[in-house]
């Protein structure tokens, strides 16, 4: 009788744990359902890599493989946090940490992917705009204060890179090693990758203050070059994911 007791509670026993145990794994399970219920972005949209389809249609296609992110020469391609909901463990961009400077003229992150998520079908820097540059905060600008740059425009200890066409046409460089001297500051002009796609616009205020002004044109395809090399403390020019270009009247050759 006292062996069958305790037999009886010991079954008892393993019965309750064996319930629990199920009570544990469905609440993980709702959770891990439940995280796709999560926002896709906590802030601003996600900068995605060069020839990324519409979002709705990048996160459908997407199977968040880190392909891209293995073959970007400059390391530019980052996984988004679980966090994210359905976003989680999509690649973005940081620019301000390290942008697209389109080092493989390839775009080797477009031929890696293996769904289309990135467009195989887009191919050249034009076709594969990001974003858009913007003038964000003009106040900041130290080409609107008719300011110079000398110096280093992340620090020394800044571990991006660039590619310096007139060193290596292929082999990002680290942008520490390349100080600059300008006496103007028109570091988002020069350093940008695309041929004309920022420019310094003379404009003159009603005062008769006549200062310059970056300028962002039709080429720009938002890689965030301009962004990341930007020596002021908070970047001055930024670029904005999925933003589509307008020319606007103070544009050259608007009209």
């Amino acid at each position: 009788m006292v062996e069958r007791a305790i037999s009886s509670r010991t079954a008892a026993g393993m019965s309750r744990r064996r319930v629990l145990r199920h009570a544990a794994l469905l609440v993980a399970v709702l959770a891990c359902g439940g995280m796709g219920r999560l926002p896709l972005a906590k802030a601003t949209p996600f900068l995605r890599p060069p020839g990324a389809v519409p979002e709705h249609a990048f996160l459908s296609s997407c199977i968040k493989c880190g392909q891209c992110l293995q073959v970007c020469p400059v390391k530019a391609i980052e996984l988004a946090d679980i966090d994210q909901g359905y976003a989680g463990g999509t690649p973005y961009i940081a620019a301000r940490d390290q942008a697209c400077d389109f080092s493989c003229d390839a775009l080797q992150c477009i031929l890696a992917c293996p769904t289309g998520a990135l467009d195989h079908r887009l191919t050249k820097p034009a076709e594969v705009r990001m974003g858009l540059a913007v003038l964000t905060a003009p106040e900041s600008c130290l080409a609107t204060k008719n300011r110079g740059f000398t110096g280093h425009p992340r620090g020394e200890r800044y571990r991006g890179l660039l590619r310096y066409a007139e060193i290596d046409r292929w082999k990002p460089q680290p942008v520490r090693e390349h100080p600059y001297d300008r006496p103007l500051c028109d570091l988002c002009v020069v350093a940008c990758p695309i041929k004309g796609a920022i420019s310094l616009e003379t404009r003159k205020e009603a005062t008769g203050r006549v200062y310059a002004e970056p300028v962002v044109h039709a080429s720009c395809t938002g890689c965030g070059v301009c962004e990341m090399i930007c020596p002021t403390a908070t970047p001055s020019i930024t670029v904005v994911p999925r933003k589509v270009w307008q020319q606007s009247a103070t544009e050259p050759g608007h009209g």
